[in-house]
């Protein structure tokens, strides 16, 4: 049965399509179901996140087309329109994907660990929708395993590659306990989100967010257990603050040496980590000239994230090695489901010899044979059955000149090996 992976990215398509073919959490187990309708469709998962939608399939053989078919249609578009976007992987490469993708190595930031996380929802939803058999469970907690390898073996997720994580990475180098410190946040736009949500992750004490417009920063600090302020009050809530990271558009400065002279007196010189992502810069460059200030702006971290990402992508590498060796592991299980039935047969055929001789020997008690007659009546015949077939197509084999059915019978039965012994 033939897995595939079919879908589109960030890399792929722009966010004009990418959000076309999105599915809401609501509609998931809706649209397994409808997509496990069709006949060649045996199995199906479907991971969808704001750069990403990806089905993961077992189909019949030809049913690649049949579930290209149904995500288009699903969301009534043309395969036109979309196809140019998409991309489909078979069997070893959908197993290379499925892989690469869960372990960040398909990102558009490389390593990061949330896509981990939406795997195993997709996987989970599907499970609960019980369109993920046999197939696609064994090829979701075989990727588990592999990412968290991944994670293990290299440093893959350890270098900050954004500029959010970056700032927070070098507040907890300062601080190495997050839970006792106060962050001021200045600003309520993207980048500012993520350095709240990162530290909210790691644990920090209390956020203050502070914006020019109230009703915004208010917004944003419910979301991690924060207080809102405006921007006019920054000089009265500055002392609080053991972390301050600005990110606004003001064309001039928010935060002048003064007032930061005037937090410290207030905080009797206990050390401030300030971090100035902003252009043109929140935080006057005079005070990173101040004693118990320690002050980065967007360029100091963009050295530390160029440092990173080079060793993000070394980590790559090796994790790449790994995933291929798990590649060709999963690839082996999938070719030993074809040998299970043919072993089946046989145990059943041997079954089945086994009872009628065993029934004849039982009768042949029965009418009086002496038990050792019986006993090599059974021995006898049953050896004889159970090698009639097999050395008869060896035989034959040998007549016809068939060299490869006949070192495979050597492998098989391992018969030099027991000739060797002996």
């Amino acid at each position: 049965m033939p897995l595939l992976a079919l879908g589109l990215n960030h890399k792929t398509a722009p966010v004009s399509i990418r959000e076309r073919l999105t599915f809401g959490p609501d509609v998931i187990t809706e649209a397994l179901n409808d997509l496990l309708k069709y006949a060649d469709v045996e199995e199906a998962a479907i991971l969808s996140t704001c750069n990403r939608t990806e089905l993961y399939c077992a189909v019949k053989q030809g049913g690649e087309q049949r579930v290209s078919e149904w995500i288009t249609g699903y969301h009534g578009l043309e395969q036109d329109v979309i196809g140019p976007y998409l991309y489909l992987h078979r069997d070893r490469d959908a197993v290379r994907h499925l892989l690469c993708v869960a372990c960040g190595l398909d990102s558009m930031v490389l390593g990061e660990p949330q896509i981990l996380g939406q795997v195993k929802e997709a996987c989970q939803t599907a499970n609960d929708a019980a369109t993920c058999g046999k197939l696609l469970g064994r090829l979701f907690q075989h990727t588990f395993a592999v990412a968290k390898q991944v994670r293990t073996d290299t440093a893959i997720g350890n270098s900050p590659v954004s500029v959010a994580f970056a700032a927070v990475s070098l507040a907890r180098q300062i601080f190495s306990e997050l839970s006792d410190q106060t962050a001021l946040l200045v600003g309520a736009g993207e980048t500012i989100e993520l350095a709240a949500r990162h530290l909210y992750q790691h644990g920090i004490g209390r956020i203050l967010v502070a914006n020019r417009t109230v009703e915004r920063a208010h917004q944003l600090a419910v979301q991690f257990d924060g207080y809102a302020i405006a921007l006019t009050e920054l000089p009265t809530h500055l002392a609080e603050a053991d972390i301050v990271i600005s990110s606004t558009a003001s064309p001039l400065p928010v935060l002048g040496k003064g007032a930061v002279e005037s937090a410290l007196k207030k905080r009797k010189h206990k050390p401030m980590f300030m971090v100035d992502i902003a252009v043109p810069r929140d935080i006057e460059a005079e005070v990173g000239d101040l004693n118990d200030v320690y002050l980065y702006t967007v360029d100091d971290l963009e050295e530390v994230i160029q440092e990173n990402l080079q060793s993000r992508q070394e980590a790559a590498q090796q994790a790449e090695e790994i995933i291929e060796l798990h590649v060709d592991e999963f690839m082996g299980w999938l070719r030993s489901l074809d040998a299970v039935e043919l072993i089946q047969d046989y145990r059943s055929q041997a079954e089945r010899t086994r009872d009628e001789v065993l029934a004849r020997a039982l009768r042949m008690i029965d009418n009086g044979k002496p038990p050792e007659v019986v006993v090599r009546y059974l021995a006898h015949t049953l050896t004889n059955k159970l090698l009639h077939t097999p050395s008869t197509q060896i035989r034959q084999a040998g007549f016809d000149g068939r060299t490869a059915l006949l070192e495979a019978a050597n492998a098989l039965f391992q018969l030099k090996k027991a000739n060797s012994k002996s």
